[in-house]
C-alpha cells in the first residue's frame, strides 16, 4: 500500500547555515533503503514536505520528522492512499521557494509569498507539481 503525505513546518530560530544540505544529504541516505521519495521545498524560514512509499516506512519517517529539533510547527497538510508515485525520480528532490517567481506562487495562494500554512494540501501539491513541470526541482536520480 503506497501512500503520500504533506507537511509544513517553521525552521528552528537557531537553524544553523548549511542544514538544508544535511537534511538532503541524511534524506539520500535513508529515503533508498527505505522506498521513500519525495520532495522539500523550503525558504529561510518555512519548509513544505512531500514523502511517498509504503504506509508504514512514511509513517515511521514522519513520527522521526516530527521530533527533529531543526523544525518547529509541523502541521499535516495532506495524507492519502496512492496506486502510483507523482515524484518516483526523486528519492528527495529540492527547491528553494525563496528563488521562485512571485507570481508562481500567487497562482496557488492569496499572497505572492511563500507561506504552506496558507495553503491547502491540493494547492501545495499542484504547486509542486508545476514546479517539476518546470524542472526547479533539483536532484533528480
Amino acid at each position: 500500500m503506497l501512500v503520500r503525505l504533506l507537511y509544513a513546518s517553521h525552521a528552528a530560530s537557531d537553524t544553523p547555515p548549511g542544514t538544508i544540505a544535511t537534511i538532503m544529504q541524511q534524506s539520500h541516505n535513508y529515503n533508498p533503503r527505505h522506498g521513500i521519495t519525495g520532495v522539500l521545498c523550503h525558504s529561510d524560514r518555512l519548509y513544505l514536505q512531500v514523502l511517498e512509499g509504503g504506509r508504514a516506512q512514511v509513517n515511521a519517517l514522519y513520527a522521526k520528522i516530527l521530533r527533529d529539533p531543526r523544525h518547529t510547527g509541523a502541521v499535516l497538510l495532506h495524507y492519502e492512499e496512492i496506486s502510483e508515485r507523482r515524484y518516483s525520480g526523486w528519492t528527495m528532490g529540492q527547491v528553494n521557494l525563496g528563488k521562485i517567481n512571485p507570481g508562481t506562487l500567487l497562482r496557488y495562494s492569496a499572497l505572492p509569498e511563500f507561506n504552506p500554512h496558507a495553503l491547502s494540501g491540493k494547492s501545495s501539491l499542484a504547486l509542486i507539481d508545476e514546479l517539476m513541470a518546470a524542472a526547479s526541482i533539483l536532484g533528480r536520480v
